[in-house]
């Protein structure tokens, strides 16, 4: 009894690509051809498909696979060395649906931390988002903690939108007394939230990385006239303390 490439396919439950990769890696032998050309499979070939199939199904990888198939030992170490890496796996995706859930009861945005999304995602624009997800990486766990809970309960802001707008030609007076109106606003976040003004003993990459990758982003996610009222309102906060 012979089959064809895709007969043999259909018999293993597997598809034509899968056998011809398993041709190509080494894990199954050509066959013979007919005269027509055509490869022909005998049951050696389907015994083996079918065991290549088995092993993948339970998750093992192919060079898994070629190291357990023609090893006559129970493959306890694979077993095992599999069973721990498939408990990793169900681990990181119980907590993948978990923050999925979170995602969906809040509406967060799908591409932060669940901890670090607001309250409302559409009070974030495209640039704050961008610095959030940049701070992730380079905040230490104290301060990424008092970031989440002001972005979380984040006040009113009676400039709301002006800074946004802000042109990058904006003249001199128009960013002063837009510094000084922002001023009373993030005085009461920042006193709220005192954990941002500690020190950075516990950034991941260190206090002069978290300051230069901060200071970067700073500039390249907003305009110059918007950088330049932020640095007025930290100098007028400075002047208070």
């Amino acid at each position: 009894m012979t089959w064809s490439t895709r007969e043999i396919a259909e018999l293993a439950g597997t598809s034509l690509r899968a056998v011809r990769h398993y041709h190509e890696v080494g894990l199954l032998t050509e066959p013979a051809r007919r005269a027509n050309g055509y490869k022909q499979y005998g049951v050696e070939h389907l015994v083996r498909l079918l065991r290549i199939k088995r092993l993948a199904d339970l998750g093992f990888s192919l060079p898994q696979i070629a190291d357990t198939l023609d090893d006559r030992d129970h493959p306890e170490q694979a077993l095992r060395t599999l069973d721990a890496e498939l408990a990793a796996t169900v681990d990181r995706l119980q907590r993948a649906r978990v923050e999925l859930a979170a995602i969906l009861e809040r509406r967060a945005p799908a591409d932060l931390p669940v901890e670090l999304a607001p309250a409302q995602a559409s009070s974030l624009t495209d640039a704050d988002r961008s610095l959030v997800l940049l701070m992730t990486r380079v905040m230490g766990p104290r301060k990424l903690a008092a970031y989440g809970a002001l972005l979380r309960d984040m006040p009113a802001d009676p400039t709301d939108g002006e800074f946004d707008a802000l042109h990058a030609d904006a003249g001199e007076d128009v960013r002063r007394d837009l510094a000084e109106r922002m001023l009373p606003h993030v005085r009461r976040v920042t006193d709220a939230h005192p954990e941002l003004r500690g020190p950075d003993d516990d950034a991941p990459r260190g206090a002069r990385v978290l300051a230069e990758t901060t200071n970067a982003a700073m500039h390249e996610l907003y305009n110059p006239a918007q950088v330049d009222v932020l640095v007025r309102v930290a100098a007028l906060l400075r002047t208070e303390h």
